[in-house]
């Protein structure tokens, strides 16, 4: 593995995935959270947007972590290996709720403890149904690819607790 893509649902805890696979195999992490938001809560251009993740995929070796439809494919077909965490939604919303308040190293802002984002919420809620579809179609169409899905967070921590450094 040199160039990971890791996907799902927010608040499925790709970002902490990440940062421990980054710590096992020391590849060069980008969170696109961190690349493609401003600290004002507004996006970066979509022109700049790609031209970074492009940079990135240029290169010898990285984990990207983040959605992202506009370049999935791109960073698909660029990888070597996907992981996507796959869970319940109950999963994900209890992730989103978790990290209300909490300063994350992959965002340039705090999400508020105290206010519900309801538009963010209503898209968690319906990703099983609506993205996830589109994924797996996605990944069914790849080959020559290692692709992982993990659809509890016991299985993404025994993949990690046995990941090679």
């Amino acid at each position: 593995m040199e160039k990971a893509i890791i996907i799902g649902c927010p608040g499925s805890g790709k970002s902490v995935f990440a940062r421990s696979l980054h710590e096992k195999t020391g590849l060069p992490l980008y969170p696109l959270d961190s690349l493609c938001w401003r600290p004002d809560r507004t996006m970066v251009p979509r022109e700049i947007r790609l031209e970074t993740v492009l940079k990135i995929l240029r290169t010898d070796r990285w984990i990207i972590d983040g959605n992202y439809g506009s370049t999935m494919e791109l960073r698909m077909a660029f990888c070597d290996t996907v992981f996507f965490l796959d869970y319940p939604t109950e999963i994900c919303l209890q992730g989103v709720l978790a990290r209300r308040g909490v300063k994350r190293p992959d965002l340039p802002w705090v999400e508020p403890a105290d206010q519900t984002d309801t538009e963010f919420i209503t898209f968690v809620q319906n990703y099983n149904m609506h993205n996830r579809p589109i994924i797996l179609q996605r990944l069914q169409k790849l080959s020559g690819k290692e692709i992982y899905v993990f659809r509890t967070r016991s299985e993404a921590d025994a993949f990690l607790e046995r990941c090679i450094e």
